[in-house]
């Protein structure tokens, strides 16, 4: 370089962390989500940008020589501490990557270039940005992240946590409306005794609440605390203990109380006609009721939030009411379902036997949270 060059100035430049991207990783923290920086960048800057994202404060930083140095097992427990790791590699990336899954970690990869394809392809959850990716990090993750924005994939989590929950509260509030049933048909032939529902109100029974009440629940929005919750165990079945003992729970519940109002009814010198319409309604009205529990799988819902908190339960609840109006007082559906018009008092005997299946329900809900799973009362489920 020729002599006489005068210094004038000394420019620099600095990409500061998305406020949103520092939030987001807080809440994957919350909810018991590692979060690991590999960077090509210098070891410094490394861990100076991951102190402000809050990844690896107070943990040395890893490179990419000492990578090289170390073997499987090595690598395998230096992952488990530390968080970031520097002048990584293509070939650092993909053993990282390979540690992590020998822990059992589901682990998801994020990254944009040509040397991030391999981890992409060998992660759990490969994502490609977008915007500033290659078509080789695109064609080897499993998804895109259309935005190039961390907490969008913070965001993924928590509507996937809340898909999940409303699946479970789906299948929990629809099976006791089956279970019921059969319970009520069973119980009549062992004992000899007139069915309470014929095989049309059945079919009745589950049009209405599968049209109207069961449809509500795939809108539920995520209840509080569920970032707060740790993973879920891949293993973990969907149809668990927990899940039998609540449908048994409820369908004997729901039974008993159609089953109890139908032969008092009859005892009392009702025909048939009107016993089974009472029936039918007690079911269908145990199943409004029991969809407001619904909306909380361990959680109360003897709150404003639980009780008012979803306008599309509500609307459900009164569209089914008003199904229920029609199958009760139209004369078509008297010949159709062999239905009988009731009487305004017959309908405190309802609402009785819906507000019972309410109740006990809760009581079973505070009962699981203060005996059997004091996490689920911490995090608010």
């Amino acid at each position: 370089m020729h002599s006489g060059f005068e210094l004038l100035a000394l420019v620099g430049m600095i990409d500061l962390p998305r406020e949103e991207a520092v939030a987001a990783v807080v809440d994957c923290h919350r909810a018991g989500i590692g979060v690991k920086m590999i960077t090509g960048d210098h070891a410094d800057t490394a861990k100076a940008v991951g102190a402000q994202l809050n990844i690896g404060v107070g943990k040395p930083a890893l490179t990419g020589a000492e990578i090289a140095l170390m073997d499987d097992a090595s690598l395998q427990r230096a992952v488990s501490t530390v968080d970031v790791f520097a002048r990584a590699s293509p070939e650092h990336k993909l053993r990282l990557v390979r540690a992590l899954q020998h822990h059992g970690q589901v682990v998801a990869m994020t990254g944009d270039g040509v040397n991030d394809a391999p981890a992409l392809k060998r992660a759990d959850v490969g994502v490609a940005m977008g915007q500033k990716g290659t078509e080789a990090a695109k064609e080897a993750a499993d998804m895109v992240l259309a935005n190039d924005n961390f907490a969008t994939i913070a965001a993924a989590v928590r509507e996937g946590r809340a898909v999940y929950d409303n699946v479970k509260k789906f299948i929990l509030f629809m099976l006791p409306t089956n279970g019921s049933e059969v319970l009520i048909v069973i119980a009549a032939l062992i004992f000899g005794l007139v069915s309470p529902l014929t095989p049309a109100q059945v079919l009745w029974i589950n049009m209405v609440t599968v049209s109207t009440l069961g449809l509500a629940l795939a809108f539920e929005p995520p209840e509080r605390g569920i970032m707060q919750r740790p993973p879920r165990p891949p293993s973990e079945k969907l149809l668990s203990g927990f899940f039998a003992w609540r449908v048994v729970f409820v369908s004997l519940l729901m039974a008993f109380g159609a089953l109890s109002l139908f032969f008092w009814e009859l005892a009392l010198g009702r025909d048939t006609a009107a016993a089974s319409t009472l029936a039918v309604n007690a079911v269908v009205f145990s199943e409004m009721f029991y969809l407001i529990n619904s909306r909380r799988i361990h959680a109360s819902v003897l709150n404003r939030d639980g009780l008012l908190g979803s306008p599309h339960c509500l609307v459900a609840i009164l569209f089914c009411i008003l199904l229920q109006m029609v199958f009760t007082y139209t004369p078509l559906m008297h010949n159709l379902f062999s239905s009988a018009p009731l009487a305004w008092d017959d309908w405190l005997k309802v609402l009785f036997v819906g507000a019972f299946v309410f109740f006990a329900a809760e009581l079973e809900k505070w009962v699981a949270r203060r005996f059997f799973n004091p996490a689920s009362k911490k995090a608010g489920l």
